[in-house]
């Protein structure tokens, strides 16, 4: 049962207005309307109070909502390590190719270390991906809107990605083999 039910259910239960509620939570009426229609979520301090309020324990108040809570700390990290990957791979062009140009080595090592963290924020993302079973396209855009995909809809769309991520290794490797090539290039031109 999602939380705003429960504590709608709880408060009927304990003959508490919204008002009264909400006076001794500590929080405005508005604020237990918004719980209770699941436009905001409490924080931990209000759960506690809530939950002996209503003599019953924390786990019994959001019981159902624990899996959505991992759900959306999932997403955000997922979300941030994706803002990170792409910030570092953008700052590891973008500064990158100046800095090796002006500083030779010296830059070329400041935009392998911006290419590295990026690198390592693409696997922590990975990470993720695979902590929440997610291999397809439609699988991630269902994750991060909060939707669940059938078992059969994924294993239908599954076959075969062993394929396209052998693909997208090798493209890689071939891709970064040619923009070496390049670099080395343009600094023998120059050098």
């Amino acid at each position: 049962m999602k939380l705003c039910m429960q504590i709608k259910k709880y408060r009927k239960q304990k003959n508490f207005s919204q008002e009264e509620l909400a006076e001794k939570v500590y929080v405005s009426r508005q604020t237990i309307s918004n719980w209770e229609n699941d436009r905001s979520y409490p924080t931990l301090e209000s759960l506690l109070i809530l939950s002996a309020l209503f003599d019953i324990s924390l786990d019994t108040l959001v019981k159902g909502d624990i899996d959505i809570m991992k759900r959306e700390l999932s997403k955000h990290d997922m979300n941030l390590w994706t803002r990170v990957m792409l910030l570092f791979l953008f700052l590891g062009i973008v500064v990158g190719i100046p800095a090796t140009y002006i500083f030779s080595y010296g830059g070329l090592i400041v935009a392998a270390t911006l290419l590295i963290i990026s690198l390592v924020a693409a696997f922590k993302v990975d990470s993720i991906k695979k902590d929440n079973d997610l291999k397809t396209y439609q699988e991630i855009l269902a994750f991060d809107e909060g939707r669940e995909l059938s078992s059969g809809f994924k294993e239908e769309n599954r076959q075969g990605y062993w394929k396209m991520e052998l693909l997208l290794i090798f493209g890689s490797i071939i891709i970064t083999l040619i923009l070496s090539g390049i670099v080395l290039l343009i600094m023998r031109i120059f050098y």
